[in-house]
């Protein structure tokens, strides 16, 4: 399995997705999921490492004109430290539970995980701090209110 993540350069969570395969399908379904996101501001610079499917499916994005031509693509191996550091905390807790089973199962703990994290990093984008306001912010995420 493999986690996809996006986080901006400030270090605040975009959007994840687990995945069975690490090939241009899935990138490119993983690209169009964080950038549909309307709180997000559309990218200049997308840093990603050496995967040989993301060009291919960024290319595929725009000339789908899902994706501006605007945007660069720079793989560059150590520039995307801001995603490895975050994700060290995902790793964190899974090592314990010496993995993963199922993909079923782990798309909901990672979701869990990610959810928490985004609470514990401030990014309910919520005025006030509340449990309330956490519990609205987690039934958002999961997709439980519509």
């Amino acid at each position: 399995m493999y986690l996809y993540r996006a986080v901006d350069s400030e270090g605040n969570t975009i959007d994840f997705c687990l995945s069975e395969s690490r090939d241009k399908q899935a990138a490119k379904r993983f690209f169009k999921k964080a950038l549909a996101f309307s709180h997000v501001s559309k990218p200049r610079v997308i840093t990603v490492d050496k995967n040989p499917a993301y060009p291919i499916a960024i290319q595929e994005l725009k000339e789908e004109k899902q994706m501006s031509e605007g945007i660069q693509l720079r793989q560059v191996k150590y520039l995307n430290n801001i995603v490895e550091q975050d994700h060290r905390f995902i790793k964190k807790r899974i090592r314990p539970m010496l993995g993963l089973k199922s993909l079923r199962t782990a798309k909901r703990i990672i979701a869990g995980i990610e959810a928490m994290h985004m609470i514990k990093k401030g990014q309910t984008l919520q005025r006030e701090k509340s449990v309330q306001n956490q519990k609205e912010f987690i039934h958002q995420l999961f997709g439980l209110i519509a």
